[in-house]
């Protein structure tokens, strides 16, 4: 019987697919948008990653969510660093959600204050999708906007404090292969996970209407 870690990342392996060949993902990574455009993403993950983060803390004595709640992996005051380099320090005053990001926050807001191992099904899709193939994305704002090597603008992508991504990889699966959770509840986490993909995709959407490339 697989794992599920492996029943995860093969029942979402669509999804997954979808949001990463998404057509404003592949536009931005082609160098065909401008930097507003990558600013303008940069500030949507803002909103989902204020969700997942604040109050993370209260769920650390879950016994679903608890072991999924590592310090090391938050990303907000990376993001801020990064935001205040691309808008300047007032920032803030320009933040703006689209209307689907929204509904991606509210639901992982939602998730986390009501149904904790559904939370730990958006954990796992964005904070093992930014430690994998969050790197590539990280090398190409280098190339594509001239970036410091690993520096503000791109330090959202920086895991600091997790010296062996790889090994880390593994026990985070060894963790999920250990959650707290029943066959049914187990069923549910996954389809959590399909939607946490879709959620996403809607986001890369929204952000291709709104960067739309010139025919």
């Amino acid at each position: 019987m697989d794992s599920f870690s492996t029943v995860i990342r093969t029942a979402s392996h669509e999804q997954h697919t979808e949001a990463e060949t998404s057509t404003f993902m592949s536009d931005l990574l082609g160098g065909r948008l401008g930097l507003d455009a990558y600013a303008r993403y940069t500030e949507q993950l803002w909103f989902v990653y204020e969700a997942l983060e604040t109050g993370a803390e209260r769920l650390a004595s879950d016994p679903a969510a608890g072991p999924f709640i590592r310090p090391e992996l938050f990303r907000l005051a990376s993001l801020e660093r990064d935001l205040a380099h691309l808008r300047g320090p007032e920032w803030r005053s320009g933040l703006s959600a689209l209307p689907a990001t929204r509904a991606y926050a509210d639901r992982v807001r939602e998730c986390a204050q009501e149904w904790p191992a559904g939370y730990v099904a958006h954990h796992y899709t964005r904070y093992l999708g930014d430690l994998s193939g969050g790197q590539l994305i990280r090398a190409k704002a280098e190339k594509t906007w001239g970036f410091a090597r690993k520096g503000d603008g791109v330090r959202f992508y920086v895991f600091e404090e997790i010296s062996n991504p790889a090994a880390f990889k593994r026990s985070y699966r060894e963790l999920l292969d250990a959650v707290h959770a029943d066959d049914l509840e187990k069923q549910r986490i996954v389809a959590e996970c399909k939607r946490a993909f879709a959620l996403n995709t809607a986001v890369f959407r929204a952000l291709g209407e709104e960067f739309p490339l010139s025919a």
